[in-house]
């Protein structure tokens, strides 16, 4: 009985000791003047998808769950999170210059239509972010006409 609480216990207080490693997720700010949606190239739909399946990655307002707090599966939200806004942050989408966001456009293009995006390990914890085939194409038309509509307005 004794080897089943030492077989117990030690992967238990490991865990409690894991929780005194700091662990720095980042910041959450939804005050952004600069975010896509409000540059006027998101239509309604595209934005509910991109705020589902995107948002919580490549933006400043994600919304942490649960294990977010908890090591060390925190460990990897704040990674994972890190290398998503460098990457793309739809929150600072007006610091972008022009080549830079056509760059991020056609990147959201081919990465949605690979099926690349959302990651699988994200929509399995978070089943609303799978996207269909519409919505994948719904995705990548607008990233299509987004890079028109930019391409145009610098013509102008």
């Amino acid at each position: 009985m004794k080897r089943w609480h030492y077989l117990l216990g030690i992967p238990v207080v490991l865990i409690l000791v894991l929780q005194l490693v700091p662990n720095e997720l980042p910041t959450v700010e939804n005050n952004n003047p600069g975010d896509l949606i409000g540059s006027g190239i998101v239509s309604d739909e595209v934005a509910n998808l991109l705020k589902t399946a995107c948002y919580d990655c490549h933006s400043n307002e994600p919304s942490y769950p649960w294990y977010a707090h908890v090591a060390p599966s925190s460990w990897l939200v704040a990674k994972d999170v890190r290398e998503a806004r460098q990457e793309l942050n739809f929150s600072n989408w007006e610091d972008y210059d022009m080549l830079d966001q056509l760059g991020k456009l056609d990147d959201i293009y081919s990465e949605v239509e690979e099926g690349k995006m959302p990651l699988g390990i994200y929509t399995i914890m978070h089943p609303s972010a799978k996207l269909s085939e519409e919505q994948k194409q719904a995705i990548v038309s607008w990233a299509e006409e987004a890079m028109d509509i930019i391409a145009e307005s610098e013509d102008e």
